[in-house]
């Protein structure tokens, strides 16, 4: 793959985590979550190559 590729892929995947993981932490401030696991599910797509990618896992709140 070119080096314009792997930058975009790079700043794509970095912009993703930066922003998700503020999301997610202001989501688990403003709930009261005293310690319990939640269901956590992130999907990438690229309608125009029918892709979906899905990462799911167990998110555990503060206590």
């Amino acid at each position: 793959m070119s080096d314009d590729f792997n930058m975009s892929m790079r700043k794509f995947l970095k912009q993703v985590g930066v922003t998700s993981q503020q999301a997610i932490e202001e989501a688990l401030r403003a709930a009261e979550t005293d310690g319990k696991s939640f269901a956590i599910k992130a999907v990438v797509t690229i309608e125009e190559l029918d892709m979906t990618h899905e990462v799911s896992g167990e998110l555990k709140g503060q206590e």
